[in-house]
């Protein structure tokens, strides 16, 4: 592997809520942390600012939602904005992730692990933020552990 390990902090953007999720160049897995309230216009920064403080992450990822024709959609333009407002505020690189697909593959991962359908809204938001981030750690050159 090239370089020391790195930690990658990400992000689901949704208009009402916010998946985060954390994971490192050396273990090459993604794990879910949270799920953030807030309003497009209005993320909760004072809590994504402790998350960063408390990871200290060397740089940000967030999903983009494409269509599935791979154009523009008025939530990738909002997705584009907040990783822009994050590259600004906290001075890291931020780096944009296809996220076609990732709340099923998040919906398929709850299914698979028996949690009830009752409970897949609370949850939802930061496991598509776990599978935004795996495909981008699986993705960094290098070794493969």
């Amino acid at each position: 592997m090239s370089g020391p390990p790195r930690t990658y902090l990400a992000f689901d953007y949704g208009e009402k809520y916010i998946g985060v999720a954390v994971g490192s160049s050396h273990s090459r897995l993604a794990e879910p942390v949270t799920t953030l309230r807030g309003s497009a216009k209005n993320p909760d920064w004072v809590r994504i600012s402790q998350l960063i403080g408390e990871w200290r992450p060397d740089a940000l990822v967030v999903g983009l939602p494409l269509n599935m024709d791979g154009s523009n959609n008025s939530m990738t333009r909002a997705a584009r904005a907040f990783g822009q407002r994050l590259k600004e505020r906290y001075n890291l690189p931020v780096h944009m992730v296809d996220e076609r697909l990732s709340t099923l593959a998040a919906r398929d991962i709850l299914n698979e692990a028996g949690v009830p359908m009752r409970r897949h809204k609370s949850r939802l938001d930061k496991v598509a933020a776990q599978t935004i981030l795996q495909a981008f750690l699986n993705e960094l050159p290098g070794e493969t552990p």
